[in-house]
């Protein structure tokens, strides 16, 4: 993490202490979640207690205090799409990428997550990746994303390099 990157961010805002969340969110846009370092450096640099960055860190669900990776696949477990099969959608998931729901790979390129509901019940089950909603998900299909998504990242050419 690059601290110019931060002071960047907070310099946009002209370090006004009314625009903490903002900062906040460029901050975690930029480095796909918040670090300690960026915390302090942001608490420091607009004069508000660290107590204060930490509290409106972990009061919303949007922040991520351990890095996440590049690619995040979400998977909807809404009562539609749990009966139509999320669990196994999450299940292959955790197979192709060899890690746990809410757990990311060491090489930082992917992320599993469950959300209880996106409010989009007709598409589910529903896989949400990158932001790219993917309804009416099966396993097979899933399976073949994310290894078009591995042989991406693993040439480089997937984008969203931040």
């Amino acid at each position: 993490m690059e601290m110019n990157r931060i002071d960047a961010i907070i310099d946009r805002y002209d370090k006004a202490p009314s625009a903490l969340l903002a900062i906040m969110q460029d901050v975690q846009d930029q480095e796909r979640y918040l670090p300690r370092e960026a915390m302090d450096r942001i608490a420091s640099q607009l004069s508000v207690p660290i107590a204060r960055v930490y509290q409106m860190a972990t009061f919303f669900e949007s922040f991520h205090l351990e890095p996440r990776g590049k690619h995040i696949c979400t998977v909807c477990m809404g009562t539609a799409c749990h009966v139509r099969g999320a669990t196994r959608l999450v299940e292959e998931l955790e197979r192709d990428l060899d890690i746990a729901s809410g757990e990311t790979t060491k090489d930082l390129q992917f992320t599993i997550e469950e959300v209880n509901c996106v409010g989009a019940c007709a598409l589910g089950p529903l896989v949400i990746i990158d932001g790219e909603y993917h309804g009416t998900m099966t396993s097979g299909r899933l399976g073949k994303l994310v290894k078009k998504m591995q042989k991406a990242s693993a040439k480089g050419d997937a984008g969203g390099d931040k």
